[in-house]
C-alpha cells in the first residue's frame, strides 16, 4: 500500500524582478514597520515619548547649520569607501579590508604632511599626498588579489588580516611622531602653517571632500555601467569558467579591480587626514570599511543608490548619538534602534528578492 505524499503548506521560489518602484515600496514599508517596533521598544524600555524620541533624532543630523554640514561629510566619506569596495565585490571577490586600505592611504598623506609639509611648494606637497595615498592603498588592495588570482588564497581572511597589519603599523608611526614624545598622539598636523590641509572653498571646509566623492560617484557608475572593464568585472563576478571561455584574462581583472579599489580607498584615507582629521590615529577609518560592505550591498552595487543607503546609515548614526545625549541614556539604546531598522531594511530584500507559496491541493498554489 503506498503511502500519499504531502506536499509541504508553504515553499519559497526565486522572484522574477521586480519594477524599481515596487523593491522601493518594499524598503519603505520595511522602514516603517521598523519605526513602529522601534516605538514600541522605546514605550518598554525607557517610558520615553517614541515621538519625541524621532523628533531628536531628526535634530541630531539636520538640528543646525552645523550638524548639516557634518551629516553630509560623514556621508561623503563613508559613501566614498562604499564605492571603493563596489568593484570587488561586484566581481565576488569578498574584499573585507578596506579598513586597512583606507588606513594605509591616510598614513601616506599623514607622512607626506609629516616629512615634506614646510619643505615643499602646496602643488607639489598635494601632488605627493595624492600619488602616495592611491598608490599605498592600491599596494595594501592588490597584495591578497595576486594571491587569489594566482593560488586560489581566501581573500576574506587575507584582506581581514592586513587590515590588523595597517593597524599595528598606524599605532607604529603614531609613536614615533607623535607630539610630545612618547604620548603616542600625533596631534593635529601642521596647525601653524596648514601646510597639506585641504583648502576650503567658499568658506566651506568640507565642500572639496564632498566635490571630491561626487565625481567618484559618477565616475564609477559610469566605468561599471559603460566601461568594457566594467563589462568584465560582471562576466568574472557571474562565473569565472565564463569569463575565461569569451576570453577574459580573469587574473589580470581580479588584480586590475583591486588596485582600483584599494586606490579609491586611499583616496578616502588622504581625504579624512587632510581634509577633516588633520591627523591620524588608528581608529581613523572609524569602522567605514566594513560599515561600507552593507551600504554597497543594499544599494545592488549601483553607485547612485549608494548616496541613499549612506544617507540612512549616517542619518541613523547622527541620530542615534543626539538620542542618548538628550534622554541620558547610554549608547546602547541607539544601538538597539539602529539595529532595529537596519534589520528590516535588510529583511525587506528576502522579500524583494524571493516570494512565500501557499500551496492548496485543492486550488494549487497562491503567493504572498
Amino acid at each position: 500500500m503506498s503511502k500519499k505524499k504531502h506536499e509541504p503548506k508553504f515553499h519559497i521560489a526565486k522572484r522574477d524582478a521586480l519594477d524599481w518602484w515596487k523593491s522601493w515600496l518594499i524598503r519603505i514599508c520595511a522602514v516603517a514597520a521598523a519605526l513602529i517596533v522601534c516605538a514600541l521598544v522605546t514605550v518598554v524600555l525607557t517610558g520615553e515619548n517614541p515621538i519625541g524620541v524621532y523628533v531628536k533624532m531628526f535634530e541630531g543630523a539636520f538640528g543646525t547649520k552645523r550638524r548639516i554640514w557634518s551629516l553630509v561629510q560623514n556621508i561623503a566619506m563613508l559613501l566614498c569607501v562604499s564605492l571603493a569596495v563596489t568593484p570587488a565585490f561586484k566581481m565576488r571577490f569578498w574584499n573585507i579590508g578596506a579598513e586597512g586600505q583606507v588606513l594605509a592611504g591616510g598614513l601616506a598623506t599623514a607622512a607626506c604632511m609629516i616629512l615634506f609639509g614646510n619643505k615643499l611648494p602646496s602643488v607639489a606637497l598635494y601632488a605627493l599626498m595624492i600619488i602616495t595615498s592611491c598608490l599605498a592603498g592600491a599596494v595594501w588592495a592588490v597584495i591578497p588579489a595576486f594571491f587569489r588570482a594566482n593560488w586560489k588564497t581566501n581573500e576574506t581572511l587575507f584582506t581581514l588580516m592586513m587590515n590588523y597589519i595597517a593597524i599595528q603599523l598606524v599605532s607604529y608611526f603614531t609613536y614615533i611622531w607623535s607630539v610630545p614624545k612618547g604620548s603616542g598622539q600625533i596631534g593635529v598636523i601642521n596647525q601653524s602653517t596648514r601646510s597639506g590641509w585641504m583648502p576650503s572653498l567658499g568658506g566651506y571646509d568640507y565642500l572639496l571632500n564632498i566635490l571630491v566623492v561626487a565625481g567618484l560617484t559618477v565616475f564609477m557608475f559610469v566605468y561599471l555601467r559603460s566601461s568594457k572593464q566594467g563589462y568584465e568585472i560582471s562576466v568574472v563576478g557571474e562565473s569565472e569558467n565564463t569569463a575565461r571561455y569569451v576570453g577574459i584574462d580573469v587574473k589580470k581583472v581580479i588584480i586590475r579591480t583591486m588596485l582600483l579599489s584599494g586606490a579609491i580607498c586611499g583616496i578616502a584615507g588622504l581625504l579624512l587626514v587632510s581634509g577633516t582629521d588633520h591627523t591620524i590615529t588608528r581608529d581613523t577609518a572609524a569602522g567605514r570599511g566594513f560599515t561600507a560592505i552593507m551600504v554597497s550591498w543594499l544599494a545592488k552595487f549601483n553607485p547612485l543608490y549608494m548616496v541613499l543607503t549612506s544617507f540612512l546609515i549616517v542619518f541613523l548614526q547622527k541620530g542615534a548619538i543626539e538620542i542618548s545625549t538628550t534622554f541620558g541614556l547610554n549608547s546602547s539604546f541607539s544601538d538597539i534602534l539602529t539595529g532595529i531598522i537596519i534589520f528590516f531594511i535588510i529583511g525587506s530584500e528576502f522579500f524583494i528578492n524571493y516570494t512565500i507559496k501557499v500551496h492548496n491541493s485543492k486550488k494549487g498554489e497562491k503567493e504572498s
